[in-house]
């Protein structure tokens, strides 16, 4: 999708009605109705060509995973100009430039007029519609263990003040408001302020000749009120037209069944990668009839689930989930543990601790992002460092004991309830009690003076006050 999406930056003046004309837009809007809270567009660019080849043609509703985002990042920042812009607005989402773009050919009404003009022009560019939010999220860490320098927050006049060297790295990154929510300015008049910014920072590069590299993106998706039923519709209305629910696109499990269904196993993205190069297998694991399950296992006490792949990477892959249930006399239940998890491919096979995804028998496991990387805090440990393989599972769920009917069991989740900051919030809360009962224990313990100096008497000593 992300090559389809790409065809909007190299139309110049028909940028915003190609748009409106690709088949797939209603899709494409309905899935990211139903997906918003996850995911927000990512727009790079960059005065040196050939950056980035067309990506290839992915399945609707394909979101662009962390490792995914790796593979388009890295030509640019190995091959490409060493200064890097990151303009990181705080909403933004793909229905914005559908609300706000020029459409029908009226360029004057596009709230994005300066960065269309930048994407016609630059001699590379890629535009990915539904980039992962936790990708999104290390992007600025990402970008600085990569240039190997650290971020700089500038606005217009610093970066006039700014002497940018070519051959020296240097990441800029430019904060653009989105103040919708506040009511005080229309999200179309946000949006083109910020395209303003974006134009005079262009403007002042290109003043003095600094090759860069820029990419738009958001911290968090936005709220574009959309009439999904209008879109889908051809932009017809109808009197009395009632908001319809945008349908989720969601995949059926992975069930091994011997007899009856034996395991379960769902994610909502399957990535792998080998020696730099990235395969999606999430449409070609889920939904698919003819999935090999060959060498797959099952008792009460051990489960394997066998995957294997004809043609991935050039050679037949194997991916197996070994998980095994045991019985603690402690808690007096049954716990099961996904022991490893093992890539078989011509004669070698390479091994991932799994260790940590373990939980009640009687439940499922599930986690948000299970991954091979290091900075994602990775449940997949590789048992031989470095390792050419990398995993990615997004919303991963597997079920391997006590399975009932092709639906997962209650969920034990990677998450667990005592956060760092609900402890640290613990912690503060009984050091402050601590430091009020120690205080009112010494106001309690205080004692007035029971006898008094009588001045017609002889003065009285007290050597201790009881």
């Amino acid at each position: 999708m992300a090559a389809t999406v790409l065809t909007w930056v190299q139309t110049g003046t028909q940028w915003a009605l190609a748009i409106w004309r690709m088949p797939w837009l209603p899709l494409l809007l309905m899935v990211a109705a139903a997906a918003a809270e996850q995911q927000v567009p990512l727009v790079l660019w960059s005065s040196d060509r050939d950056l980035w080849a067309p990506a290839a043609d992915t399945h609707e509703g394909h979101i662009t995973s962390d490792m995914q985002l790796s593979t388009y990042l890295d030509p640019a920042l190995e091959l490409g100009p060493r200064n890097v812009l990151l303009f990181l607005q705080d909403k933004l989402s793909i229905e914005d430039f559908t609300a706000y773009g020029g459409v029908f050919g009226n360029k004057q009404d596009s709230a994005f007029s300066n960065l269309e003009n930048a994407l016609d022009l630059a001699p590379s560019s890629l535009v990915l519609p539904a980039v992962d939010w936790y990708a999104v999220s290390t992007l600025t860490t990402y970008l600085q263990e990569k240039l190997g320098a650290s971020p700089l927050h500038v606005d217009l006049a610093t970066l006039r003040e700014l002497k940018l060297n070519a051959s020296l790295p240097a990441l800029l990154l430019i904060h653009l408001p989105y103040t919708a929510s506040s009511g005080l300015m229309a999200p179309r008049e946000v949006l083109t302020g910020n395209d303003e910014v974006i134009g005079q920072v262009l403007s002042t590069l290109k003043s003095e000749d600094v090759p860069y590299t820029a990419a738009l993106t958001a911290v968090h998706p936005s709220r574009v009120t959309r009439d999904v039923a209008m879109v889908a519709a051809g932009l017809g209305r109808q009197l009395l037209q009632t908001q319809t629910a945008a349908p989720t696109v969601i995949h059926p499990p992975v069930v091994y069944n011997r007899t009856v269904p034996r395991i379960l196993f769902w994610a909502q993205n399957f990535s792998v990668a080998y020696s730099g190069q990235l395969e999606d297998l999430t449409h070609l694991t889920f939904g698919v009839q003819d999935l090999n399950l060959t060498g797959s296992f099952w008792n009460d006490s051990m489960a394997w689930l066998s995957l294997t792949y004809e043609q991935l990477f050039g050679t037949v892959v194997t991916f197996k989930f070994i998980l095994s249930n045991r019985f603690y006399s402690v808690s007096a239940r049954h716990w099961f543990t996904m022991e490893r998890l093992e890539i078989h491919s011509n004669g070698s096979v390479a091994s991932f601790n799994t260790s940590q995804i373990t939980g009640p028998s009687i439940y499922s496991f599930h986690c948000g992002y299970v991954s091979s990387a290091r900075k994602s805090g990775n449940l997949l440990v590789a048992a031989t460092e470095p390792s050419l393989w990398h995993i990615t599972l997004q919303d991963f769920q597997i079920q391997a004991f006590n399975v009932t009917g092709e639906q997962f069991s209650y969920a034990s989740d990677c998450a667990s309830f005592f956060s760092p900051g609900i402890w640290m919030g613990l912690i503060t809360s009984l050091i402050m009690v601590f430091i009020f009962t120690y205080g009112l224990h010494m106001i309690l313990s205080l004692k007035t003076m029971d006898r008094f100096d009588d001045h017609k008497g002889p003065a009285i000593s007290l050597t201790q006050i009881v």
